[in-house]
């Protein structure tokens, strides 16, 4: 059993009721918020601010939500919440199969609305219908910043998750940091692709110098690891360079079953370079679309806007 996942839960029923098979089947996967983030400040703000929102907009309709998780997750707030859609769902569903068929719909029509594709959502019917409090403030949010795009949501909330599969051999676990709301140094440092795309057009000197120094800070941390890295045209379109760079500043080991070591195909090129994309967000890093296939094709803009992302934030790590 992962130490991390034992040491994840104090309580023991908690622990008990994540070990049964009735809970997560074989096969199966859940991400949740660790108890250690449970009391965070930020994130009881954001709950606080949401709960408010939601019952200044249902005022008059008589609807008084106490908490989120618990009150939202048989569609009705969520029914009333959009009600400037046309949802063709009943007000009320007492059973678990209506719960379930009204949620399937006001999920679908909220996805469309957000253009979302199914593997961008944060969030499941059946993940809202478990009362899970972290797809629940990511569903909010999402709907917050969609029909009211003026809320003023506080920034930079961040949670510790843990997620766990059940395998054949037990529990598997792994951490990461989640941002729930946007990450305002991670916006600020997008309102830099401007900087970089001065640096291509006008200031070759100046592009040379940051990519000097990028490939400096990218060497200083896999020279651990034997690598050393010289172009960033060709030396990170695998994705390989890039996952066990990540790996070494984010602090972790990566299963080499999880990604291609030495990719023999364009597709196995974009498995790594997508993985390490979405490490990149789960920790918080990444705020922005990337294109994995400009990556893979070697893009130097879009790999350097990448590096910078780390480099900014454990620049003044030593070697």
């Amino acid at each position: 059993m992962d130490p991390d996942f034992l040491n994840a839960f104090t309580q023991p029923s908690t622990l008990d009721r994540f070990l049964t098979e009735d809970v997560i089947a074989k096969g199966e996967k859940r991400k949740l918020i660790k108890p250690t983030s449970s009391n965070n400040p930020k994130l009881e703000e954001l709950k606080l601010f949401l709960t408010e929102w939601i019952n200044r907009t249902l005022k008059e309709e008589h609807i008084v939500v106490k908490s989120l998780e618990e009150d939202l997750y048989d569609g009705l707030v969520l029914h009333h919440l959009l009600g400037s859609l046309q949802l063709d769902v009943d007000k009320i569903a007492l059973t678990e199969k209506k719960q379930r068929k009204k949620l399937s719909v006001i999920l679908e029509v909220v996805a469309k609305c957000l253009q979302l594709e199914e593997s961008q959502l944060k969030w499941s019917v059946e993940s809202i219908l478990a009362k899970d409090l972290l797809s629940t403030l990511h569903l909010l949010v999402a709907i917050a910043k969609h029909f009211e795009p003026t809320l003023a949501l506080p920034p930079n909330v961040q949670v510790e998750t843990i997620t766990i599969e059940s395998i054949s051999g037990g529990l598997k676990t792994s951490n990461a940091v989640e941002y729930i709301t946007e990450n305002k140094e991670n916006i600020e440092a997008q309102s830099k692709d401007d900087a970089f795309d001065e640096l291509f057009s006008c200031d070759p000197d100046k592009l040379d110098a940051v990519k000097k120094a990028l490939l400096e800070f990218v060497d200083q941390h896999v020279g651990k690891l034997g690598l050393n890295v010289k172009d960033i045209e060709t030396k990170f379109s695998d994705g390989v360079v890039l996952l066990l760079l990540i790996g070494q500043l984010e602090g972790y080991f990566l299963n080499l079953r999880n990604f291609f070591l030495t990719p023999a195909s364009t597709m196995e090129m974009l498995h790594n370079v997508n993985l390490a994309l979405e490490l990149l967000a789960e920790g918080g890093l990444l705020n922005f679309p990337v294109n994995s296939e400009d990556i893979v094709n070697g893009d130097t803009k879009a790999i350097m806007r990448v590096l910078y992302c780390l480099y900014s934030k454990y620049r003044t790590k030593e070697a």
